[in-house]
């Protein structure tokens, strides 16, 4: 069984008056524990880290690390100064923690060689296993499939966010046995564990997160109707979770139901009042709908 099946809910960072909000973090993180996510991705895309000193990350890390479980835990390590990334990667690795989820290095868009060696860096200095982050759509590099296959078969890289946009690389991934697939683009979650994925890295499912738990229950047991029936009730959450920049509907949503507040760090900015009106209809017509 895959360490990171499951759900795994790519936290938010709450902040207030442009400083993290240790209380709103405790309190989402119990809820989402108490809603039986299988684990937490602290410091992910979702977390606005690059909006965030280093000293912060590990700040929240710690925080999470209060309240969860280490075996639920993964932290992200992004960046595009291998030597500072290393640096930061061994003060991680002093928490204990299940993983680390790693974007091939964003913005400098190196060649296949290059993320070949880079990943192959970042493991052989793991003391954790490693997720790797396939999202060319924020790095602006895209992995070939030959690429991915000998990344993954490093001993360390366990599992794969599939956020790549390219189906014959996940097809690749699914079939290769190499690696864990987890699905990080959340309208693709149902079909994506229909062909084997062991889980999702899912925005989304800070959001009801038990309806989350039991989809992926569901298909897991084989009850497809289910299943689908569960997914076309997410759905149009899932779909207004992503009309605006992530995290700013997400963090709507939770400010909706009282665990955090609606704030983002600069450039990023909170969801239009269109966004919150429909967030509010979307949430009511869940919250009926009991099926």
């Amino acid at each position: 069984m895959s360490a990171f099946q499951g759900i795994w809910v790519p936290l938010v960072t709450p902040f207030h008056n442009g400083a993290i909000d240790f209380v709103g973090l405790r309190r989402l993180v119990s809820h989402l524990l108490e809603k039986g996510v299988d684990g937490l991705i602290v410091c992910g895309t979702t977390g606005e880290p690059a909006a965030m000193g280093k000293h912060e990350q590990l700040a929240v890390l710690d925080a999470v690390l209060e309240l969860a479980p280490a075996q639920q835990v993964v932290m992200g390590l992004a960046g595009n100064n291998l030597t500072e990334l290393l640096q930061f990667q061994s003060e991680i690795l002093k928490r204990p923690v299940a993983g680390l989820l790693v974007p091939a290095p964003y913005y400098i868009r190196p060649s296949q060689a290059g993320l070949e060696a880079f990943f192959r860096t970042v493991a052989d200095a793991s003391s954790v296993p490693l997720i790797l982050y396939d999202i060319p759509y924020r790095t602006g590099v895209a992995f070939e499939q030959a690429t991915l296959l000998n990344i993954v078969a490093h001993e360390r890289i366990v599992a794969i966010k599939d956020c790549g946009g390219n189906f014959s690389n996940t097809l690749a991934l699914l079939n290769s046995g190499l690696v864990d697939v987890l699905c990080g683009e959340d309208n693709q979650i149902f079909n994506a564990l229909c062909l084997g994925a062991k889980g999702a890295i899912a925005a989304s499912a800070h959001v009801r997160p038990e309806l989350f738990v039991q989809l992926h229950r569901q298909i897991r047991d084989n009850q497809l109707a289910e299943g689908r029936a569960t997914f076309f009730r997410l759905l149009p959450l899932i779909n207004s979770l992503f009309l605006e920049p992530n995290p700013a509907p997400v963090k709507t949503a939770l400010a909706l139901q009282g665990l955090i507040g609606d704030e983002l760090r600069a450039p990023m900015q909170r969801s239009s009042e269109p966004m919150t009106e429909r967030l509010k209809g979307v949430l009511s017509t869940l919250g009926r709908d009991n099926r």
